[in-house]
């Protein structure tokens, strides 16, 4: 999509608060009664990093980095807007912060999705994650799948 612009902005960017909305609805659905398992841990106040993708100045994905560990950077809230989906934009989102996470001195990338979302597992697995055991809060949990991504030696760019 030759029009998108990918904008590096924070958690109080109307766009991505508009996003993040549909994405909670979408999850609430997939989720099920697990839903408020998960939403506990997906607080977008005070995220510093976040790539709103624009198309025309319509906000239609969405993606945050906030840091995990001191080297590990976590992608949260990833979105794209049903009518823009299988265009390659989360990709481009998911890229976009790698690179935003490298500049910050970190590492690598890591992830939390879950197994009701197999086009996510899809796409994280195009792009060069790994499944990993599930760390943290999320150990033990059924539906959870956790991925990661290191980055080249040089620390500059995420490995393809």
């Amino acid at each position: 999509m030759s029009d998108l612009t990918l904008i590096r902005t924070d958690s109080d960017n109307a766009g991505f608060r508009q996003l993040v909305a549909l994405l909670d609805q979408d999850l609430a659905v997939r989720d099920g009664d697990d839903h408020a398992f998960y939403a506990q841990f997906n607080k977008v106040d005070a995220i510093k990093e976040v790539i709103v993708a624009c198309h025309n100045d319509v906000p239609v994905g969405c993606g945050a980095i906030k840091p995990f560990s001191a080297t590990e950077a976590e992608v949260k809230r990833m979105f794209v807007h049903p009518g823009y989906r299988k265009q390659g934009i989360a990709a481009k989102i998911v890229i976009e912060l790698e690179k935003w996470a490298a500049e910050l001195g970190f590492t690598a990338t890591v992830l939390e999705t879950g197994k009701k979302q197999p086009e996510a597992i899809a796409l994280y697995q195009k792009i060069g994650y790994c499944i990993t055991p599930n760390y943290g809060q999320y150990i033990g949990v059924d539906n959870s799948v956790w991925m990661i991504k290191l980055f080249n030696a040089d620390h500059q760019t995420p490995n393809a």
